[in-house]
């Protein structure tokens, strides 16, 4: 694996990672790929995209808690907004989903 260039830990801290939990998930029609979900972060909800659904049931992320990058810009993809990002590692094109050693508050900053 390629490292990436080293960065200031300042850029790191521009990034605004908080826990959601997924109150509801469900395919996008006519798409392989994509799930919408709802997810609460405490005193906001967002609607975010994701492109896991070869992967992962809708079901598996509800009631359960992720870590989503919020501070990007937000993306309309087949006419709905993403407003954010699911984070997980890609194993071999295998995405595979964080999980929590227990529970924290909804919008809880990884920094």
């Amino acid at each position: 694996m390629e490292t990436k260039p080293i960065v200031e830990f300042s850029d790191f801290e521009k990034l605004d990672i908080r826990i959601g939990a997924v109150l509801s998930a469900e395919r996008i029609p006519n798409s392989d790929k994509l799930l919408k979900l709802e997810v609460d972060f405490g005193l906001e909800k967002r609607q975010i995209l994701t492109g896991m659904a070869e992967f992962y049931s809708p079901e598996h992320f509800v009631n359960k808690q992720f870590p989503f990058l919020l501070n990007i810009p937000v993306r309309k993809i087949r006419g709905l907004e993403s407003q954010g990002m699911l984070l997980s590692p890609d194993v071999n094109g295998v995405p595979t989903l964080f999980a929590l050693e227990k529970p924290v508050p909804n919008g809880s900053s990884l920094m």
